[in-house]
């Protein structure tokens, strides 16, 4: 951690707020999300509360859950605390997912058929205890069920008031573009963004698969594990604890560190840690910091278990307009990394 690091003092007002793709809908920058935090064991509705109010004060006006995340009980526990919270449900954003369901994995209780969607999606609604959803995510793309009844689906409930916006997680570039092309078909609603995995070692499926939608269509992205499930904080730099959530969650990412790519990871992470150092930002706030000079990135969904977390991540806005050119490039020399160099027109 860097020794001055003491001396930065974040101020709620330097919340920036963007676009969410190509929508008027304007989202925080960082955005606070619900897997494998809220509604879990130890994660009570007080404790979920202190945390949601937590970024509330920071300017936080995004919070991201799922259907699947602990099993419906991550919207529940959200939804109940935003209620005691009494904010005004025109002052804050809401994002879920449907497609992994939220119970037993029947025939029609998980996908993306439009019986699932209709369901899913009121069940949500029900858990939340909300009359509507700003963003309903298509949790993963389902190839059993045809793209016209998909994005059909997803146009009713926008049409029925039960969500204002639609988008994709994880989906290919040509699952997006198929969606595009039914929706410009049939007079339906196109999605507006993907949600996929982006850090500074995961940049191939953002940066490059889907550059050709963000340029013509202004394909957004709220992005998720801007960490790598914890690997670019630099905790794991010198070993990995035995009680550690990477050794016991994510027990295939602690494998993978183990490995001869793995450890170029690890060295990678060291190199631009020192570079963090440098800026006076900790290992966290500059991989924080890097995902939001993406300018196709909308916001970056924070992971925190603790209030205190939410802080410390919520100052890495201090240090975007730090990252210059030249670090960025050293970045990328480290990571050995080749942006794309292309535009796209429409």
């Amino acid at each position: 951690m860097a020794t001055n690091q003491e001396t930065v003092h974040f101020d709620p007002k330097n919340m920036q707020f963007r676009f969410l793709g190509p929508s008027g809908l304007r989202v925080s920058a960082f955005s606070l999300g619900g897997w494998l935090t809220y509604g879990n064991t130890g994660y009570d509705i007080e404790h979920t509360k202190k945390c949601l109010k937590q970024a509330w004060d920071l300017g936080i006006n995004t919070f991201d859950t799922a259907e699947v995340y602990s099993q419906g009980n991550s919207e529940l526990v959200m939804g109940k605390a935003i209620k005691d919270l009494e904010w005004k449900r025109s002052e804050y954003v809401l994002i879920t997912k449907v497609f992994f369901g939220a119970g037993p994995k029947l025939p029609n209780t998980t996908g993306l058929s439009r019986k699932h969607i209709l369901e899913g999606v009121n069940n949500s609604l029900k858990r939340l205890d909300t009359e509507y959803v700003d963003v309903i995510m298509a949790h993963r793309y389902d190839p059993s069920v045809p793209m016209e009844e998909i994005v059909r689906a997803f146009t009713h409930l926008i049409h029925e008031g039960k969500a204002f916006y639609w988008g994709t997680s994880e989906w290919s570039a040509f699952e997006i573009e198929h969606a595009h092309h039914i929706a410009t078909k049939y007079n339906l609603i196109a999605p507006i963004a993907d949600q996929p995995q982006y850090n500074y070692v995961t940049r191939d499926h953002l940066e490059k698969d889907l550059l050709p939608l963000q340029q013509i269509y202004g394909y957004g992205s709220t992005v998720w594990s801007p960490l790598k499930f914890g690997i670019l904080t630099g905790k794991y730099n010198d070993g990995i604890p035995e009680d550690s959530r990477l050794n016991t969650t994510y027990s295939q990412y602690a494998d993978h560190l183990k490995s001869p790519e793995g450890k170029k990871t690890l060295q990678q992470v060291r190199q631009v840690s020192q570079i963090a150092e440098k800026l006076g930002a900790s290992p966290a706030q500059l991989a924080l910091a890097w995902t939001l000079k993406n300018p196709h990135v909308s916001t970056t969904i924070l992971g925190a278990s603790k209030p205190e977390q939410i802080v410390e991540n919520a100052k890495a806005l201090d240090f975007v307009d730090k990252l210059t050119p030249e670090i960025l490039k050293e970045m990328d020399d480290i990571l050995e990394f080749k942006p794309l160099d292309v535009q796209y027109r429409h």
